[in-house]
């Protein structure tokens, strides 16, 4: 990699960790052009070389969020023993952690739908999310531990739940016990894909005969 890549990439990557920080702090409409390439040390033309303005620099630190969101959570999954169910519901529950941090409430759930808008905001959240989604359903079901169907309309249903679990949280006067609340209900959705658990025996135990009348003397 050339020296001038090496600065451009230094660059941009500073415009953004100076945005995470200023919009995680105070939000997008309080954050001005001026403030993040004085915070950065650049000047106003390296940010529109870059980003076509503060807008489109939202955009990048939000699909940043996104990804990162995504990498860590299949790093813990990838990380930890168990059945594919069992590792579907700690995805969704380090997702729900992350969703009561204020700096990624803020900038993912409380200003990116407004500034992107909701359909943009939809896209990037499914690009990024969906794939892991649909891996880890097609993985409970490949392990007999969940109801086989086709995964994509699932996964689908799935994120929307997510999606709408994160802005309740990101909302909420209380996140931390808006997303304690939330939790057992999806994972009353996951429990309700489960294969049905086949019965060991009867439901009910043999009642015993009853004893045989004497007749009268």
């Amino acid at each position: 990699m050339s020296t001038r890549t090496e600065r451009a990439d230094a660059t941009r990557g500073e415009l953004l960790r100076v945005a995470r920080e200023l919009f995680g702090a105070r939000g997008y409409a309080a954050v001005g052009t001026e403030e993040i390439v004085e915070r950065a040390g650049v000047t106003r033309g390296a940010l529109y070389h870059h980003f076509d303005g503060k807008k489109s620099l939202f955009r990048a630190l939000y699909e940043q969020l996104e990804e990162q969101l995504v990498t860590d959570i299949a790093g813990l999954i990838g990380s930890r023993a168990g059945d594919p169910l069992e590792l579907l519901r700690a995805g969704l529950s380090a997702f729900l952690d992350v969703c009561t941090d204020p700096e990624f409430s803020r900038i993912a759930l409380l200003d990116a739908p407004t500034v992107l808008g909701w359909a943009t905001w939809r896209e990037i959240a499914e690009r990024y999310g969906l794939g892991l989604i649909d891996a880890a359903l097609s993985a409970g079901m490949d392990a007999g531990l969940l109801r086989r169907q086709p995964t994509g309309p699932l996964a689908l249903l799935l994120g929307g739940a997510l999606d709408e679990a994160a802005l309740q949280i990101g909302n909420a006067a209380d996140p931390v016990a808006a997303r304690g609340e939330l939790e057992p209900a999806l994972f009353s959705l996951l429990d309700g894909l489960r294969v049905p658990a086949r019965p060991d025996g009867p439901t009910t135990q043999p009642q015993p005969h009853p004893p045989p009348q004497q007749p009268p003397p």
